[in-house]
């Protein structure tokens, strides 16, 4: 990518989740938002987030339906493509795709979030652990998979850890290519970058800096409401309204995939060669300050 040129598309992703074709037939509109993650480091919290914005504060929002996941396979985009369509509400959509598998608008907004590699993984756990029969079956067997099912996972989660860092992103995607092609276009117009542990850390400032970037004015009567619908504790009361199908792919419903939200869990397992092997790994796959950004949401 040239200094002032687009990112470009440069392959297809397809996976048990994947399909990146679909970015090849959707039609943006110039306010389009689009909402990315590697997955588990706030992409529900976030669609949370620019729901509450662009309907000032309103409760019982179908979140889930609203911002819908667009490179997911199931269903087909044969489906899902004249439902985005349909839509007539200013559409906030998901992906998980590192930017080179993405059609890239030059009009649309663009929000990452990014978070510390180890507390993506622990977060990951709990979603593929607790996820049920209907969830494989849907990845698995749904025609148009490309490569191999998704298995269950292994019962430790150190173990679950050193697969996944060995085998970059194992069993789901890789974590650095998402990482760095993201961090890569950090500076374009269009792009805002948001760290999980700094939306933790002061939610408020994060949300106004979001409504500034995708221009969306505070509804100042509204703003308690916002913060309260945005908070950890409401999303999990109300989790069947932002989860995918109301959380009826995992044992425990909705509840289950709005986890912990929590970071550092993973230090009171990884020893401390496995914490310094991670973060070795990290700063050769994305070079110092990206490492630290995602390590830390802080920029070196």
């Amino acid at each position: 990518m040239g200094e002032n040129s687009l990112p470009a598309k440069t392959r297809e992703l397809h996976s048990h989740h994947f399909d990146s074709t679909i970015w090849n037939d959707f039609r943006f509109r110039d306010d389009d938002i689009v909402i990315s993650t590697y997955a588990k480091s706030g992409t529900t919290w976030m669609q949370q987030v620019i729901s509450q914005l662009l309907f000032s504060g309103e409760e019982d929002l179908e979140v889930a339906e609203m911002s819908p996941w667009l490179d997911l396979r199931v269903p087909p985009k044969e489906v899902k493509l004249p439902a985005i369509e349909a839509q007539t509400h200013r559409r906030f959509l998901k992906t998980h795709l590192p930017v080179d598998a993405l059609v890239f608008s030059d009009k649309a907004k663009y929000i990452y979030i990014g978070r510390d590699g180890r507390d993506v993984v622990w977060s990951l756990y709990n979603h593929h652990l607790k996820a049920n029969e209907a969830w494989y079956d849907a990845l698995n067997n749904t025609p148009g998979r490309v490569g191999p099912s998704i298995e269950r996972p292994c019962p430790s989660i150190a173990q679950y850890f050193d697969e996944w860092l060995e085998k970059d992103g194992f069993p789901f995607w890789s974590f650095w290519d998402n990482a760095r092609t993201w961090w890569a276009i950090r500076d374009l117009p269009n792009v805002h970058l948001v760290h999980f542990a700094n939306l933790k850390a002061d939610m408020a400032s994060e949300i106004r800096g979001i409504a500034d970037f995708i221009g969306s004015p505070i509804d100042e009567s509204k703003w308690e409401q916002i913060l309260e619908h945005c908070s950890f504790d409401y999303m999990k009361a109300n989790a069947a309204k932002s989860v995918p199908l109301g959380g009826a792919f995992w044992d425990g419903g909705a509840e289950t995939f709005i986890h912990k939200g929590v970071n550092g869990r993973w230090r009171d397992v990884l020893s401390a060669e496995g914490i310094a092997g991670y973060e070795k790994r990290a700063a050769s796959e994305l070079g110092p300050e990206c490492s630290h950004w995602f390590a830390t949401g802080k920029m070196s």
